[in-house]
């Protein structure tokens, strides 16, 4: 397995976690701010998705 496949996987489980602390987050600041970070974690993982599509490597997307 390379580096970018690894950080794919990685980057898909925190912005999993980050969207279900959104779900609890007691402030709308919070939650906004965590599910920013979502985000960001998600353009990470489609980047190593792209990298490993242009290995040959592409993994089957996770739906969200």
């Amino acid at each position: 397995m390379t580096l970018d496949g690894q950080l794919l996987g990685y980057w898909e489980r925190e912005a999993a976690r980050l969207e279900s602390l959104a779900a609890a987050a007691r402030f709308a600041w919070q939650r906004r701010r965590l599910l920013r970070k979502a985000d960001t974690a998600r353009a990470k993982a489609a980047t190593s998705r792209r990298r490993e599509a242009a290995r040959g490597n592409a993994p089957e997307p996770i739906e969200t």
